[in-house]
């Protein structure tokens, strides 16, 4: 199922750049390369399979660990997504739910944020869910967006602590696009009506297929590694500007992550 019709799939890889925007109370940025996985979770169970390097639930220098994503780890994830989003906008998609995220690679997963795209039965997007993990807490958080009039921008209070060099009161907009040829994110922090950050998330699809899997591991070596060290190093950058520093506040059950 990896490389003999890869059409056929709705699953892909997707390449591209992550960047980061900061504009008050200091000028801060940075952009650097990524790849990520686009999983249907139909799909999933069979998507890795005859692949030597990636696999399904067990250890292997590239996999899918059900712990590392949203929800009790005893409970199927395609269950956890849709549980959550009916709890949250009181509607149950009923279609296919694609996956953007990181799996565990040389053992070590982290994931920022991963993101949920929620179909109804006519494919249509109904919700989107973002997952965000904080450092080095790693407490998880799940933000549901109901897809209205089909409109992929939304507006949004922020409800839980990411990044120590951020308030909490921050007012959100966050943009998305359809899974397609491209995908993109743009998500904006403002405070009193000013802007203080920007993030952006610009990628490109390719097919999914075993070599092109194997061609990641080589071309993005440690890709996860790389993500957890880039947080750290931008943040000793922060506190070199002098940035303010948020002590972690008290925080709300962890919505949507019951491990």
């Amino acid at each position: 199922m990896t490389s003999s019709n890869p059409q056929a799939l709705h699953s892909a890889i997707y390449t591209g750049w992550v960047s980061h925007q900061r504009l008050q109370p200091k000028l801060h940025g940075f952009r650097y390369q990524l790849f990520m996985l686009y999983i249907d979770l139909a799909e999933l169970p069979t998507l890795f399979k005859g692949n030597t390097f990636w696999s399904f639930l067990t250890p292997n220098l590239a996999y899918f660990r059900r712990k590392d994503y949203l929800g009790p780890p005893e409970k199927s994830l395609d269950s956890c997504v849709r549980d959550l989003v009916e709890q949250e906008t009181g509607q149950r998609p009923l279609g296919r739910i694609g996956l953007l995220t990181h799996c565990r690679y040389w053992g070590v997963c982290f994931n920022p944020v991963s993101f949920y795209y929620c179909h109804n039965e006519a494919g249509q997007l109904q919700a989107i869910i973002s997952h965000i993990t904080n450092t080095p807490w790693k407490e998880r958080f799940a933000y549901v967006h109901a897809v209205k009039d089909d409109s992929l921008l939304f507006k949004l209070k922020k409800d839980f602590h990411v990044s120590p060099f951020m308030p909490m009161q921050i007012d959100y907009q966050w943009q998305f696009s359809t899974p397609g040829q491209e995908l993109n994110v743009h998500m904006q922090n403002w405070q009193q009506e000013q802007a203080m950050f920007f993030a952006t998330l610009k990628m490109q699809r390719q097919p999914w297929q075993a070599s092109a899997l194997n061609r990641m591991l080589l071309n993005y070596p440690w890709m996860t590694l790389k993500v957890i060290l880039s947080i750290y190093w931008q943040a000793l950058r922060l506190w070199l500007k002098r940035i303010p520093f948020y002590p972690h506040p008290e925080q709300p059950a962890n919505r949507g992550d019951e491990s």
